[in-house]
């Protein structure tokens, strides 16, 4: 390693760590450079969780902050999620995800058609969103996230955001603010399963986590001083590069 890559693996940070806080996918960009720099595909996956556990640190302490946090809805929607993240991370120690990353790539650029064709939605939230205890119909989505969250993580946001603005009927920028305090809850827990199978390696995920946690701070303070038109013009080309990249095996 030489200080090139070290400064590669920061900037790449940084990107996703941006990316990750409006949208998600940022991990496109961090884990064809971990496996480039030669760690075995299931150890860049489980390097990459160092970097998104403290990259999400930030974010949530910024949306904080900032008072568009919601702790209460974003607790309850995290016990799903983290469950799933178990079940996730524990197969990808073991299973190729080739199938599961075209079957993703196509649901992402369907979802961009979506946001595009309703951007109502998407942009002012409903106000019946704060409703306690997530529905079974919820429950099950969360889980199903956070099972994709733990499995491979790049893209989980997005789907997130899928489900906070269109199931629990948060706006855009709110949802941004409960998806980062999920996924930190539930990173937690998939990182400790990659741990246990020794698949991180610690010096460089903490490098590249020096530039995830800046781009999320970036990020989380252009998310509530630009508003959710911008947000959601974020997320569309986010959406459409992601899903553009998982069917060309981008990361593989």
């Amino acid at each position: 390693m030489t200080w090139i890559h070290y400064l590669a693996l920061i900037a790449a940070g940084f990107g996703a760590g941006y990316i990750n806080t409006l949208a998600g996918s940022g991990s496109l960009l961090t884990l064809p450079l971990l496996i480039f720099l030669g760690l075995p595909a299931p150890v860049a996956n489980g390097t990459n969780r160092v970097a998104i556990l403290l990259q999400n640190v930030v974010g949530v302490s910024s949306f904080h902050r900032r008072e568009v946090l919601d702790f209460r809805a974003g607790a309850w929607l995290a016990v799903p999620a983290i469950l799933g993240s178990l079940a996730g991370a524990r197969i990808a120690v073991e299973l190729n995800e080739a199938v599961m990353r075209t079957t993703i790539g196509v649901l992402m650029l369907v979802m961009a058609g979506v946001i595009v064709v309703r951007p109502k939605r998407w942009l002012e939230g409903r106000e019946d969103h704060h409703q306690g205890r997530p529905t079974w119909p919820q429950f099950l989505a969360f889980f199903a996230v956070g099972a994709y969250g733990g499995f491979i993580q790049a893209g989980v946001g997005i789907f997130l955001l899928a489900g906070l603005v269109l199931g629990a009927g948060f706006d855009l920028v709110r949802a941004n603010a409960v998806k980062v305090f999920i996924v930190l809850c539930f990173t937690v827990f998939a990182l400790g399963v990659f741990v246990l199978h020794d698949q991180v390696r610690w010096d460089l995920g903490l490098v590249l986590a020096l530039g995830n946690m800046a781009g999320a701070w970036v990020a989380a303070r252009m998310a509530v001083e630009r508003g959710t038109r911008f947000v959601r013009w974020v997320l569309v080309a986010v959406v459409v590069a992601s899903g553009i990249a998982l069917l060309l095996g981008v990361g593989r």
